[in-house]
């Protein structure tokens, strides 16, 4: 099929799995989306304190009611042409031999740690300490979740016949194939990021993870077909049976394709519960020594990405702590919380009348060390929640701002525009904190589904609409709207940058450190 020959009527189904909702996406071969049905993900479970769970089949309740939803909405199952699923990256299933499920899966956000591994070969272990890279060694040990079931559900782990990250698992049970995409390998598992492939056999991950082999999904290139809509999918979900389900990307990565960030200088801003930076290159480059590139939503390629973790969660986070009358005027109008948040901006000045926040929730590698923690500095009377969340929002674009000078240094490549994605992407004041805080254009789009869009592009590309998914990209991306820096408030923010927010971390890491030491 080619575009020429698309039929007007066929659409790409975009399954968009990210930490908050779930969304059912059509799209147009223009890039038009014709519907879309989100459903809430607010079934976590918090077995301990710092642990974040769902359950498995719970996920698939939710991807099906999400798909039921789009054929309510007035959208003909039978015209879609292909399906393509970007999720959350990180979060990990456990299933068996049989392809259930042995517990809720892990959530990227939780927060356990498992003990050392000290499997590493002794070559290993002298070549990471005169490199001075054992403590990120360490970390991922770690942070792998494996790992903690290794030590405290070993009879689980030993029972684990298929260890999938969220996207091979929807993948599976939309098509029975144990097929996924390296596009959406980010996480704790044995994954080669230069060479988009399991690592081989020799790599040190494989005696730093308690993972084998056999437990993996075979993986595909972006774009690729990873099997057929199954039977038993097709009664589930309302798909037409058949319809190939093709390799998408992580949910980032997805987003970076789906505003087009793809040629040098441009990055992409993601205003998510993540919030990053990113830009796509050819060549594999570490902005952060020893932290991986991640795969592009385009093959051969790598995402420069930065990250502020928790990022615009914190806008949740404000709401539930400091925002009863914008939760209740929200209900009383039928809007969402979030909107009436910006009269708390519209109240207030640039700088916060002296405010200045660090949005470091956790150790931030290449910002600070295992002391990390945030900090809110500058009280005075006149202050009131206000200027605690303008303080809020500047402290991310701060944050963002200083991971877009790490990109510029490593790659040698100046950034001269963003375009900007996520739920927060859609209050003009947010927009408009992040120009004047990076003194850069920004770009914004009427569809603020940015990852959905872009595992539309590829759906596009693999059946033929586009002869490539960058041509997809290009002819899919829709209209921007520009929004200038306003000249006198960066010549503020750049003070305040320079002068406050730079030097603030090194002033407090030293308590910090005392603090860590304490707990």
């Amino acid at each position: 099929m080619n575009g020429s020959s698309a039929s007007e009527s066929s659409l790409i189904l975009a399954i968009d799995f990210g930490t908050q909702s779930v969304r059912a996406l059509a799209y147009t071969q223009s890039g038009e989306c014709r519907a879309k049905h989100p459903l809430p993900i607010d079934q976590y479970q918090h077995p301990e304190p710092g642990w974040t769970e769902h359950d498995v089949e719970g996920f698939w309740t939710l991807l099906t009611a999400s798909c039921q939803g789009l054929w309510a909405k007035g959208v003909d199952p039978a015209a879609i042409a292909a399906v393509v699923v970007t999720t959350q990256r990180a979060t990990v299933i456990n299933l068996d031999e049989m392809g259930r499920p042995l517990r809720p899966a892990i959530i990227w956000t939780d927060q356990r740690r498992a003990p050392p591994r000290g499997r590493l070969p002794r070559l290993w272990r002298i070549l990471f300490g005169l490199l001075r890279v054992r403590p990120i060694v360490e970390n991922l040990e770690a942070e792998a979740e494996a790992n903690w079931l290794e030590r405290y559900q070993p009879e689980l782990l030993a029972q684990t016949a298929h260890f999938l990250l969220l996207s091979g698992y929807l993948n599976y049970r939309l098509t029975g194939e144990l097929k996924d995409s390296a596009g959406s390998q980010v996480g704790y598992v044995p994954f080669d990021f230069k060479k988009q492939d399991w690592c081989v056999d020799s790599d040190w991950k494989w005696h730093s993870m308690a993972i084998k082999r056999y437990m993996l999904p075979s993986l595909r290139a972006v774009g690729e077909t990873l099997g057929a809509v199954t039977a038993e999918a097709a009664k589930a979900t309302g798909l037409p049976m058949g319809a190939p389900v093709i390799a998408g990307a992580a949910d980032k990565a997805c987003e970076v394709l789906g505003v087009g960030a793809l040629e040098a200088g441009a990055a992409s801003v993601s205003c998510g519960t993540t919030a990053t930076i990113n830009t796509t290159r050819s060549q594999y480059v570490e902005v952060v020594p020893f932290m991986p590139a991640y795969p592009a939503a385009l093959p051969e390629h790598f995402n420069t990405e930065i990250q502020v973790f928790r990022g615009f969660w914190m806008v949740s986070w404000f709401l539930e702590q400091f925002g009863e009358a914008e939760r209740r005027r929200a209900a009383e109008r039928g809007v969402p919380a979030e909107t009436l948040l910006d009269e708390l901006l519209a109240q207030t000045e640039p700088g916060a009348d002296g405010l200045v926040l660090q949005p470091f929730w956790n150790p931030v590698l290449g910002e600070t060390g295992p002391e990390g923690r945030g900090s809110i500095v500058g009280f005075k009377d006149s202050h009131t929640r206000a200027h605690v969340y303008r303080a809020l929002i500047e402290g991310l674009a701060f944050a963002l701002r200083s991971g877009k000078e790490r990109i510029e240094r490593r790659t040698k490549t100046p950034i001269s525009c963003i375009r900007l994605s996520g739920g927060g992407a859609q209050s003009d004041q947010v927009a408009q904190i992040v120009a004047d805080v990076l003194n850069l254009p920004v770009e914004r789009f009427d569809d603020c589904e940015a990852s959905g869009r872009g595992a539309a592009m590829l759906g596009a590309a693999a059946i033929g609409w586009y002869p490539s998914i960058a041509k997809a990209s290009e002819a899919m991306l829709g209209e921007t709207y520009g929004i200038a820096p306003d000249p006198e408030a960066a010549k503020r923010y750049d003070a305040l940058y320079e002068g406050q927010y730079r030097p603030l971390y090194g002033r407090l890491k030293s308590l910090f450190a005392r603090q860590l030491a304490a707990q």
